[in-house]
């Protein structure tokens, strides 16, 4: 049993070890939701030829904390004008195909209730 001088020390291990199990439930969520991204685009990208398909990557960003940046490596140029679409050479428009946005829509919505899960804990 703690006695009452060693409450403080008490309470901010505890809290030490909250805060230590809610930082890696972060950052194995992450990496888990990046790669669920990544898997996601693959599987809804528009295809012509599959290199745009194939392209999409995950890479873990620099700095403070943990961050996963998804990118499309091969045809990084391409996301832009197949999400919204683009001006024809001959005149006339191209439409869009959105598929980066609702992809994102479901990460971000799925990595959130995993770390308000992990908060809860």
């Amino acid at each position: 049993m703690t006695e009452i001088n060693n409450i403080g020390t008490e309470i901010q291990r505890y809290l030490q070890q909250y805060a230590s199990g809610v930082r890696n439930e972060i950052e194995v969520a992450s990496k888990e939701e990046a790669q669920a991204l990544v898997k996601d685009l693959k599987q809804i990208s528009p295809k012509s030829s599959g290199k745009y398909k194939k392209g999409w990557r995950m890479k873990k960003a620099r700095g403070r904390g943990v961050k996963y940046i998804v990118h499309n490596k091969t045809d990084y140029q391409l996301t832009h004008l197949l999400e919204h679409g683009h001006a024809k050479r001959g005149g006339g428009r191209v439409e869009g195909k959105a598929h980066i946005a609702p992809a994102e829509e479901r990460a971000v919505t799925a990595f959130l209730n995993r770390v308000e899960g992990a908060l809860r804990q």
